[in-house]
């Protein structure tokens, strides 16, 4: 009888498996992963490419959070290099939404919530991860100082990004718009993950 054929992974398999591999790990550094695409909506536009074609891969994170930087440098990062192509790759944020003024509580303060903006704001505008995913690991690793103008403009430029642009997207409506992207993301964050769940950021 002739020995079985070993089939190796198909380059869809192996996506798919490296990038729940890449989930776990995520739920042990950042303790918020989720697997599954955004919702379309008006201030969620649909992913540019079909679900069917691509790996959903998403990060729930905190703009001004030091295990945020960590977690892209040493998780997200890596596997954006190696799968890049064949993932649907988003970010969302972790908040509390406020119900008197429809607003978001954020853990590091108001700032925070500005960052938070202005990396969705460099998501919608420029949806290819290369370029929003790169702006956003730019603010990050230098945390401390966001949301100063110096730190979004040298970023911006860094990455090609219209400044300008960013500013208008997240001052739209007198800031409505902004608040109403973030309200939305930190309720995404809000249905996959527990309300008393771990947050290990200072």
């Amino acid at each position: 009888m002739p020995p079985p054929i070993r089939r190796g992974l198909s380059p869809l398999r192996l996506a798919i498996a490296t990038g729940y591999l890449a989930l776990f790990a995520v739920i042990y550094f950042c303790f918020t992963p989720r697997t599954a695409l955004p919702l379309p909506s008006p201030l969620n536009p649909a992913p540019v490419a079909a679900a069917r074609d691509l790996v959903p891969l998403e990060a729930h994170i905190m703009s001004k959070c030091p295990d945020a930087k960590d977690c892209l440098r040493d998780l997200v990062l890596p596997v954006m290099q190696k799968v890049h192509d064949k993932v649907n790759f988003t970010l969302s944020f972790i908040g509390k939404p406020t119900e008197q003024d429809d607003g978001v509580d954020c853990k590091h303060g108001p700032e925070e919530c500005l960052g938070n903006i202005i990396e969705l704001c460099a998501q919608r505008l420029y949806p290819d991860p290369k370029t929003f995913l790169g702006f956003t690991m730019c603010l990050t690793r230098d945390y401390k100082h966001i949301p100063q103008r110096s730190l979004i403009e040298d970023c911006a430029l860094e990455h090609a990004i219209d400044f300008d642009k960013l500013n208008d997207c997240a001052t739209k409506d007198d800031g409505a718009f902004g608040i109403g992207m973030l309200r939305e993301s930190v309720q995404r964050t809000a249905k996959v993950h527990p309300p008393n769940g771990l947050h290990r950021s200072p």
